[in-house]
């Protein structure tokens, strides 16, 4: 785990930066500590529990995607330690399914890559759902609902790869295919 602090005050609000990129994470913790907080770093779901358990920071950037674990179960561990942090879940796989699972576990926003610095503090600040957000235009493509039923089995087989491809009949190595689409395309 790594502190950047450069740019922040003293008594600046603690913030938990949680992502396996290292260059992503050095870019945007600078970015963050430029807008006023103590940022540390943690690029797994251990590293990132231990910094919760020890500093307590007030608020956390998450992704879903850790080499160790899902994101989803470091928010549910890091809100069980220190239920007053305010998590951001941001992610480059972003479905409806772990959207609506990161906000029953307590996240307060649900962001998806590419987001800066200023999206992140904004989802902080967000405390109200908005309920002039605009409704798509188009429905879903095919391919989008296909990824979308996905994510919810793998979600339910809690990110078994081989569970989730055998409840599918399908190939394991077709499935990690599949996953490997963005869905951001559709």
């Amino acid at each position: 785990m790594n502190a950047v602090a450069a740019g922040a005050p003293i008594h600046a609000p603690s913030l938990l930066l949680v992502d396996d990129d290292d260059v992503m994470c050095a870019a945007l913790a600078r970015a963050l500590a430029r807008r006023g907080y103590q940022v540390l770093i943690a690029h797994d779901g251990a590293s990132a529990l231990a910094a919760v358990r020890e500093h307590r920071p007030g608020h956390a950037v998450l992704d879903l995607r850790l080499p160790d674990r899902s994101g989803l179960q470091v928010l549910a561990q890091a809100r069980a330690i220190h239920p007053a942090i305010r998590v951001v879940m941001l992610t480059g796989h972003g479905s409806i399914c772990t959207a609506v699972e990161a906000m029953k576990l307590g996240a307060v926003h649900y962001l998806t890559k590419p987001a800066d610095a200023d999206d992140i503090v904004a989802a902080f600040h967000c405390n109200r759902a908005d309920p002039e957000v605009p409704v798509a235009a188009k429905p879903m493509t095919p391919g989008r609902v296909e990824w979308e039923h996905i994510n919810r089995v793998l979600l339910q087989y809690r990110g078994n790869i081989s569970a989730t491809a055998r409840a599918l009949s399908l190939h394991r190595r077709t499935l990690q295919r599949k996953l490997a689409k963005h869905a951001s395309r559709d």
